[in-house]
């Protein structure tokens, strides 16, 4: 306990005197989020941009041909991708991409660690895309997206990367599961945030990262936080308030019932959202 405290002392005077480490975002992320920003940006430039990297550009195709954002035409050049996604939500089609980018570690411990988190976070993201095909589908409300419910998916636990990367450097230590998941636990939330401000992000992505583990934060409108806490629920992450969750989702109206999130067409949508980081 003495030394899981320690790790907590050394987080939380880094964070006061704003001395802890944070992760950056891959340079190709951060290129096309200030090229989306541009006003004056085009499609070429950005395609320009985009083919930068190669592996990024290919991923794009990929999104572009799969269910979600397929059409009758394949598109097979970064351009008609852009085209087919939009300006408007390339920055945080790119940035969901690049996610992965981080979480690497040369440590054993910290490796599985982030291996595993990653893993986590694939499950939510196909699940939460899924649950919000299923809501738009029956409701026709889309004052959310799905580009952007991806984003937040995946950066939902974005706080748990400067706890394995300070365990890292001191390995001896702190590269213990016992450190780590009591850390994590009590960390990860406000850590997320200050990422993601730090980031530039949109109020609504910080609020998921800071409060997805809050029960008692919530909204009366539907919300990024609500899609995703359903995904997380449906991975099996909150067993004692998966009533709660669920029970909200059906009285928010984002199901009818929980048979919509156990038949075929759910399962045919979760596994195609899989597909696009595969």
């Amino acid at each position: 306990m003495a030394t899981e405290n320690a790790l907590l002392t050394i987080l939380v005077e880094k964070i006061n005197n704003d001395t802890l480490v944070l992760p950056t975002l891959p340079a190709i992320a951060l290129k096309v989020r200030t090229a989306a920003d541009d006003p004056n940006i085009n499609l070429n430039t950005m395609a320009e941009v985009v083919s930068q990297d190669p592996s990024l550009s290919a991923r794009m195709i990929k999104i572009s041909n799969s269910a979600y954002l397929g059409r009758s035409v394949k598109v097979i050049s970064t351009q008609q991708a852009i085209t087919r996604i939009g300006l408007r939500q390339m920055k945080n089609i790119v940035t969901a991409l690049a996610m992965e980018q981080l979480f690497v570690s040369k440590n054993d411990v910290v490796k599985q660690y982030m291996s595993q988190i990653w893993s986590d976070t694939i499950e939510i993201v196909a699940n939460s895309l899924a649950v919000m095909q299923i809501y738009v589908k029956e409701t026709k409300k889309r004052t959310l997206n799905l580009e952007s419910i991806m984003l937040a998916a995946l950066v939902h636990n974005i706080g748990a990367l400067p706890i394995l990367t300070e365990a890292e450097r001191h390995a001896n230590v702190f590269a213990n599961p016992n450190f780590l998941d009591l850390s994590i636990e009590k960390m990860s939330g406000k850590l997320g945030a200050s990422i993601l401000t730090e980031w530039g992000f949109e109020p609504e992505f910080v609020n998921v990262a800071f409060n997805w583990k809050s029960f008692p934060v919530s909204s009366e409108a539907v919300s990024y936080l609500d899609i995703v806490r359903l995904g997380a629920a449906l991975c099996g992450k909150f067993e004692s308030h998966k009533d709660q969750i669920f029970n909200e989702a059906v009285e928010k109206g984002i199901i009818s019932d929980m048979s919509e999130l156990q038949d075929d067409e759910f399962c045919e949508l979760r596994e195609s959202a899989k597909q696009m980081f595969q």
